[in-house]
Formats: C-alpha cells, sequence, structure tokens
C-alpha cells in the first residue's frame, strides 16, 4: 500500500516545492503523477529501475549533481539540507528511498535540468509527454494517464 495522494501533496510534494522557491500547482501535479506512474505513490520503494517514489536510477542522480547542481551553489546547498547529515555521505542514493523530501527535489530538478516547458495544472497529457521525456522514454503517455487515474482522481486540488 502506497502514500494517499492527497497527503503526499499536502505534507511532501507542496513544501518541498516551497522550500526550493518552485511552486505551481502545476508542479504539483506533475510530481504527483510521476510518483504515482513509477511507485503507484510508494507501493514498490526500491527496484533494479531506481529508488523511491519516483525510481531514480543512480547515474542519473549522479548526474543531476555533476551536471545542474554543481553550476548552481546555492540550490545544490537548498537541496543539500534536506539530506540526512551523516547517512548522505555515506550512502547518497538510499536519500532517495528514505527521504521523501529529498527525492522530491530530485524528481522537481530532472524536470527543471530538462529545459522542457511545464504544462499548465490540467493538461495531463502535457504532463504526461514530459514524464515520458524526463522519466521514461520508453513508456508511454497512456501509462501516465492510467496511474493518475489510479491513484490521483479524487484530488481536487490539482486534478
Amino acid at each position: 500500500m502506497g502514500i494517499a495522494a492527497s497527503d503526499l501533496c499536502q505534507h511532501v510534494i507542496r513544501p518541498t516545492l516551497f522550500y526550493l522557491q518552485r511552486h505551481s500547482l502545476a508542479a504539483e501535479a506533475l510530481l504527483l503523477g510521476t510518483a504515482a506512474c513509477q511507485s503507484a505513490l510508494g507501493t514498490a520503494l526500491d527496484t533494479q529501475n531506481g529508488h523511491g517514489l519516483y525510481r531514480i536510477g543512480d547515474q542519473c542522480h549522479l548526474r543531476l549533481w555533476d551536471d545542474h547542481l554543481a553550476r548552481d551553489p546555492d540550490l545544490a546547498s537548498r537541496v543539500r539540507g534536506l539530506a540526512s547529515q551523516h547517512a548522505f555521505l555515506a550512502a547518497p542514493h538510499l536519500e532517495l528511498t528514505v527521504n521523501l523530501r529529498y527525492a522530491t527535489a530530485i524528481a522537481w530538478l530532472l524536470f527543471e535540468a530538462s529545459d522542457s516547458v511545464l504544462p499548465e495544472a490540467g493538461d495531463l497529457d502535457g504532463m504526461a509527454r514530459l514524464w515520458c521525456a524526463v522519466f521514461d522514454p520508453q513508456g508511454r503517455p497512456l501509462d501516465f494517464m492510467l496511474a493518475w487515474q489510479r491513484h490521483v482522481i479524487g484530488l481536487g486540488e490539482v486534478a
């Protein structure tokens, strides 16, 4: 059993986006849909395909730090502030599984680093295409739409 979509949005996604100074309803919806598609909102947190709610792979995680966050020390410091003080140094990828706010920040920054245009909050087709481009190039927009219907519908603020 995963996390309720409303709880994930209210207690993890929204505060993380505000903390990063990146909040929008569209960003909330995109991250919710991504978590729904990648892990059924946390039903499976650690697989061969990646870690945590968003199933982010080791290489993708490292590439984000090396190619994106290294160029913005202030943002890197904010993101690092979300990680566990000592555990991050010993096992940085484990943070993607055990630290929901850190994983959410990394997931958002993967979208941001792609230089893609964020669709409007109600544009699920646009979000589905963006999810495919950033998280699963072999995926189908239909996969995102079905995960949204299965796990997110009923969350009035972002639906």
